[in-house]
Formats: C-alpha cells, structure tokens, sequence
C-alpha cells in the first residue's frame, strides 16, 4: 500500500503557506445549491475530500468549471436530483450538509448515511431536529436519510441538546431559503461557521450572529450568484504545522492564517515553552528547548480542538514530565496510541484520558493511520523520532492535507511518498 517514509530527526525551519479550511470549503461547496446562478469559490483546498464533494455535485447537475486546483465556478442552474448515493456520500463525514442545501430548495431528499474517520458515534439527531422543526418529515431507513416537505420550510426557534458544528451549519443552510425568521440557540462557533454564513451572505442570505450564542436567519426568496468568495485559512492545518514546529526545536513563519483562529493552540505551545509570534496574516513559531508537559482539554471553539488532540499528544511525549490529555468529543479519538507506543512513547489512554510520560526520544517504527489527524501526529512522531518511520494508511492525511508532503520538505524535512508497486 502507499506510505510516507519519514527520516528523522530533523528540525524544521523556513515558511509555510497555509492552504484554504478544508471544514469550510466542505460546508461552502453544497451551500452553493442554494444559489441562483453560479458561484466563483477561491482558495479551495486541493485535497481527496474536496475531490469526492465536486464528484457528488457533478452527480446531482452541477456544472463545475476548475480555474486551478484551489479554484473554482460552481453553477447549479440546472441541478436535476435531490438524491445522492451511498457510493459518493460514504467516503467522508461532511457529506450530510447536502441534506440542510437540498431540503432548502426541494420537497424530497435522499442521502445515505456519510462516512467518514472512526471517531465513534456521530448521531445525526440534532440535524433531524432542526429539519423538523422547520417543518421537514425525516426518516432514517435502510442506511439512507429521506428528508421531505410539502410546502415551503417556516422560521422557527431551535435550541441544541448539545453543541454540533454539523447541525448547526445544516440548520443554516435549511433555514436559508424559508418563510419567517429562525433563531438557533447553542449553536458551535466554529470559525468555520461563520465562513459559512459569510457565503451566503454574500449571496443575499440574511445571517447575523454567527459565531456568537445566537444566530438569527431570516429566510429570503432566493440568493444571487456570487462573483467572487475565497476559503478562510485552515484552522488545523496552521496548528498542525505550529506543532510540528515545536517539537523539533524548529523555528517556522507559518504564512496565510487568521492568528485569533489559532489563540487556543497558541496558548498550549507557549505553555510548552514555544516562543509565538503574531502578525497580522502570520505566525512565527520558534522552539529552543525540550518542551514542558502540558494538561489539554478538548472543548468546542473558543476552546482546543478536538482536531488538534493528537499532534499535542505527540508533543506530550517528548516532553520533561507528565501530561495528562483528556478528549471531551469524540470517544474513540486515542486509537493512534498504540501507535505512538510502537515509537517508544510511554503513554496510556482509557475511555476519554491519556496520560504521557515524556521520554527522551522516540524510535523510528512502521505506523498505520486511524483518522485524518491522528495521520498528522503519526508525521509530526516520525520527525521527531530516531531513525526511520512507515507510515500506512495515508489516505486519511490525503483527507484533509494539502501538497503535505512538499510543504514539510520545504521546511527541511526528510520524508517522502512511496506508491505501492504491487498496484501497477
């Protein structure tokens, strides 16, 4: 099978350009259904997710022009079916916005359930929530969603059981086109979210308060094209590589981000003893020490992302003493420990806590990727580690990183993509 083989150690030094949000550009592609016209999408991440969510527009009409690979005009003029197969949607997780862009503008829906990383249960009863309250009839049957209505949907009050950054963008994009005025209370705030919002905002949409405790939708007949619209940075990818920054004592500008996106992440690494930079675009990390350990709880933004647990983890556990990590949102997030202990790492994690004991190094080992980040800290563990490190499963990084494999060399990195020849 395909692998990265990574030589390690290395410190990594230079500047690295941060790609489009890949949790945006997943979001903004289906709410392009929901336009009138055609919509001008730059600073798309080039990356398999993105691929595979212009495969399933393609499949329901639309009209996709490629200007590069991180641009985009996406016209829905003529969209022919509200149906998307279990052959398209089952490659990842984001695939349900299709259900919230689709039930805003047809009477009947059908998706199957989406794929994705295994993370544990992602019960989508909050998205059916909102559907329904804005007056759409769900049911989940045979593996497949069936969402429906008779008339247009109305403006409703909608308060979440639990904070969900899927529902709450599908609850947006439902109520987008519907009669009357919505209000979601405990919505996720997400930065993500609020690229949404500004999306369709800038298509007529009427959203105000995303990003906040509230978010206020009053529905409008319909959403004119939109001439031009660029991705946010990637939130994840700008942390990943400040991670990886830090743990090889190296000194990175990492170019193309939103520095208050990142405060949460920043906090951690400068607790760890990373020297942090702010510039307006940019953040420049640098490291001259063997980090501190560091107590991390995973929390809905404004707090640290769940997405950025296993490349702190990793941090963890080189560092001069003991860590403790515990993960609040996905249950199944520590899988990639057993593959951190493959390197040498003295961790132990059970239900939602890891404990780290920093040790000196780690070992260079063949590794499998569980998830899209865990395959990120399997990287930033081989960089690190002594010798050299397999690292399988790929095609989760592939998920969710862009030209990954360049953007470390270019930092001095030494690791490289080998294809499986038993393929040809």
């Amino acid at each position: 099978m395909d692998k990265f083989v990574v030589h390690g150690p290395c410190r990594l030094s230079g500047k690295v350009n941060i790609s489009g949000a890949k949790n945006a550009a997943l979001a903004i592609l289906p709410a392009t259904l929901l336009v009138d016209g055609s919509c001008h999408i730059e600073n798309v991440p080039d990356i398999s997710d993105i691929r595979a969510y212009l495969e399933i527009l393609e499949s329901l009409g639309s009209k996709i022009t490629k200007i590069s690979n991180n641009e985009y005009i996406i016209d829905n003029s003529n969209i022919s079916s509200a149906i998307a197969s279990y052959e398209l949607t089952s490659k990842f997780r984001a695939s349900y916005y299709l259900l919230g862009a689709l039930i805003g503008k047809f009477n009947d829906v059908q998706i199957s359930l989406p794929g994705g990383c295994n993370l544990g249960a992602r019960p989508i009863d909050q998205h059916i929530k909102a559907f329904e309250k804005l007056g759409a009839s769900v049911e989940v049957l045979r593996g497949n969603v069936y969402a429906k209505r008779t008339t247009t949907l109305k403006g409703t009050s909608i308060f979440f059981d639990v904070v969900s950054v899927g529902a709450t963008i599908n609850a947006i994009l439902a109520a987008t086109l519907s009669d009357g005025v919505t209000t979601i209370e405990n919505p996720a705030k997400e930065p993500h979210i609020v690229d949404v919002a500004n999306f369709l905002n800038s298509a007529g949409a009427k959203i105000k308060g995303a990003g906040t405790d509230i978010i206020k939708i009053t529905g409008v007949n319909s959403l004119k094209q939109v001439s031009s619209y660029s991705v946010i940075p990637d939130q994840i990818e700008a942390g990943t590589f400040m991670v990886a920054a830090t743990a090889t004592k190296g000194d990175i500008t990492i170019n193309n981000c939103i520095p208050k996106h990142m405060e949460p992440i920043t906090a951690k690494l400068v607790e760890a003893g990373a020297i942090v930079e702010e510039f307006e675009t940019s953040i420049r990390v640098k490291m001259d020490s063997v980090p501190n350990p560091i107590n991390v709880k995973t929390m809905p933004y404004p707090g640290f992302p769940t997405d950025m647990q296993p490349q702190i983890s990793t941090l963890a556990t080189i560092a001069n003493g003991t860590s403790v990590i515990i993960e609040n949102i996905w249950e199944s997030r520590f899988q990639y420990t057993d593959e951190l202990a493959k390197m040498g790492a003295d961790i132990s994690a059970h239900a939602s806590t890891a404990i780290i004991k920093g040790v000196k190094s780690l070992y260079g080992s063949p590794v499998k990727c569980h998830d899209l980040r865990a395959g990120a800290s399997m990287i930033i563990a081989g960089l690190i580690a002594d010798g050299t490190t397999e690292v399988y499963e790929i095609q989760h990084i592939l998920r969710g990183y862009e030209n990954i494999v360049d953007k470390f060399t270019a930092l001095g990195a030494k690791i490289e993509f080998v294809p499986d020849n038993s393929q040809k």
